[in-house]
């Protein structure tokens, strides 16, 4: 069995990735800022396997060599930690991740967790789509219309491959779009939170926003394929159906009549584009058929009234 690491371990990713590999056997470290604390990472422990084949270390994006120790001896990374907006420890976790994985020879390849957003912000966002690897987002147009996410994981990304390359790292880049499903942690992360708020209608209004969405678990196979698949290679996007944030809310509305929905839409322009995403590549290197948004959603919905948070 093989030994990974994880950054970000309690990251929405990161935590699923986390179970799974211990699911198949494998050794995991996962990177935390703070492992004493138990209230956010007390779940890891939980996890099947965790106390046989789990360490966790501590680590900082912002802190040069933070990760070396955590990476130093496994086979491969996977960086999957990145703060919401900031774009500093953006672009910075990244390299500070890169730079403990070359000083580490044992580690055969790093896999690391990019975004739709580094794929779909341009001026020419319809003309283009299908959107594929080849397509990078603008960061002028990131820039114009204050889309600081998706600027700050475009450069990261574009830095992450100038370092692969002079470094001579083994680097394959998963590009999910929105992810969704149900809720591993005992509190929703950030994109779980922003749907838990649209659903009672907690913001004012929802977002006007045009996006890919995709199931935690197909963003989970996806992962372990770019690790384990000796032909995995560049960039993968992983995105099931494109959709607008109003089309979403009405589907949840005719299932789940219930709840205080969202019903204003906000005037956020840049972010609205239609367009559609190729997923192909990774369905030709093994992935199974990504799941609905259907399904997704359903799940999701059914982990927040489990967890009595609906």
């Amino acid at each position: 069995m093989a030994e990974y690491c994880i950054t970000g371990g309690t990251g929405f990713i990161a935590a699923y990735l986390v179970k799974s590999l211990l699911e198949k056997g494998h050794f995991v470290r996962a990177t935390v800022r703070d492992p004493e604390n138990v209230e956010k990472v007390g779940f890891l422990w939980e996890l099947s396997g965790a106390k046989e084949r789990l360490k966790i270390f501590k680590a900082d994006l912002m802190v040069e060599g933070s990760f070396d120790k955590a990476i130093e001896g496994v086979d491969g990374v996977f960086h999957t930690a990145s703060p919401e907006t900031w774009i500093d420890p953006t672009i910075k976790g990244t390299l500070n991740v890169l730079s403990s994985c070359t000083k580490a020879s044992s580690v055969k390849r790093v896999v690391l967790t990019s975004s739709c957003s580094a794929v779909r912000y341009r001026d020419d966002v319809q003309q283009v789509s299908p959107l594929d690897e080849s397509h990078w987002s603008d960061l002028e147009y990131c820039k114009r219309y204050n889309l600081w996410y998706a600027y700050a994981k475009t450069t990261a990304e574009k830095e992450a491959w100038r370092v692969a390359e002079e470094s001579g790292i083994d680097l394959v880049v998963v590009n999910p779009s929105f992810v969704v499903g149900p809720l591993l942690a005992p509190k929703p992360t950030s994109t779980l939170q922003f749907i838990l708020d649209t659903v009672k209608g907690l913001k004012g209004e929802y977002s006007n926003l045009t996006i890919g969405f995709v199931h935690i678990d197909d963003v989970i196979a996806a992962h372990i394929l770019a690790m384990e698949e000796s032909k995995a290679s560049g960039r993968l996007i992983c995105s099931s159906s494109v959709a607008h944030w109003s089309e979403i809310i009405d589907m949840l509305r005719a299932k789940y009549p219930s709840y205080p929905f969202e019903d204003k839409c906000n005037n956020q322009k840049g972010n609205n584009n239609p367009h559609s995403m190729n997923s192909n590549k990774i369905i030709q290197l093994g992935l199974p058929p990504l799941k609905t948004i259907d399904q997704m959603f359903d799940d999701c919905i059914k982990s927040f009234q489990d967890k009595g948070f609906l």
